[in-house]
């Protein structure tokens, strides 16, 4: 699996119609709804914002008004080709007079996606867990070495040393010798362990 490290946005021109392809880095489905607002905000004569989505758990397209299977869906199996997850593409289109028919519009959004796709950079993902880690002043070194190469993406000094760290599934062996619990799994990014 892989995801994109920032957002992007690309234009595709065919037979006067302008296709604006969006890609947005998500975790979830909780700010789409804020998303698609936001781009029909910055482009409010266009004529379809069609969109699909993919997370871990979740997948859903929109053929927003274009003939029934010739926008969503083409751009969702677009994303499933590719493997990428935690992406949001909407496909924002201007039309330009000249209809393209039901097998013309497949080929123009699954052309649009595929030129903002070339465009952006990725990071592979593995399966991963958030953990909490507990240990003493003392110990704290010797952890520390453990998680060199491992994201700590907290540390808080209290009666003890707290993390919280991202870690693949694969090497929590690491941490045999200390108090921990997980939090959450997670998709994390893959890195040289």
């Amino acid at each position: 699996m892989k995801t994109i490290t920032e957002n992007v946005e690309t234009i595709y021109e065919i037979k006067n119609s302008k296709f604006i392809t969006l890609l947005y880095i998500i975790k979830d489905t909780n700010n789409i709804k804020n998303i698609l607002e936001e781009v029909k905000e910055k482009y409010p004569k266009a004529t379809h914002y069609c969109y699909a989505y993919k997370t871990l758990n979740e997948q859903k397209s929109s053929d927003d008004g274009e003939p029934g299977g010739t926008a969503g869906i083409p751009m969702l199996n677009v994303l499933l080709k590719e493997d990428l997850i935690n992406i949001l593409a909407i496909t924002v289109r201007y039309f330009g007079g000249i209809k393209l028919g039901a097998g013309g519009l497949v080929r123009a959004y699954t052309k649009s996606l595929t030129t903002a796709l070339d465009k952006a950079n990725y990071k592979e993902l593995i399966n991963g867990l958030i953990i909490e880690i507990k240990t003493s002043y003392e110990e704290q070194k010797d952890l520390e070495y453990k998680l060199k190469n491992i994201n700590i993406i907290n540390k808080e000094y209290k009666e003890e040393v707290i993390y919280i760290i991202e870690i693949p599934n694969n090497k929590l062996e690491l941490l045999n010798n200390y108090k921990y619990k997980i939090l959450k799994e997670d998709l994390i990014e893959k890195k040289d362990y």
